[in-house]
């Protein structure tokens, strides 16, 4: 018996260290995106969300990380993220 044929294209990709985005806000949005209960609480009240913290653990922001998240306001996880990202590239 024949193995069917297997072809694997090697593909390099080099990607720009992002500046903009600390490792405590890749955090809050990973846990957004995997807890729709912490996504839902991180858009009505993010001062509680941030609070909390997702699984026992809390989310190493700066004070200015903090203040950002708590003062968007946001209708959808996309919106944040949007809004974030904007007032991140502006700083940089």
């Amino acid at each position: 018996m024949l193995a069917p044929f297997t072809y694997q294209r090697t593909v390099s990709v080099k990607a720009a260290p992002n500046q903009g985005v600390s490792h405590g806000i890749s955090r809050v949005f990973s846990a957004a995106l995997v807890n729709k209960q912490f996504c839902d609480l991180l858009l009505e009240d993010p001062n509680t969300a941030l609070n909390k913290g997702y699984l026992g653990e809390g989310f190493p922001l700066s004070k200015e990380e903090r203040d950002l998240i708590v003062s968007i306001r946001a209708t959808s996880l996309s919106d944040l993220a949007k809004q974030v990202s904007r007032s991140l590239s502006n700083n940089y």
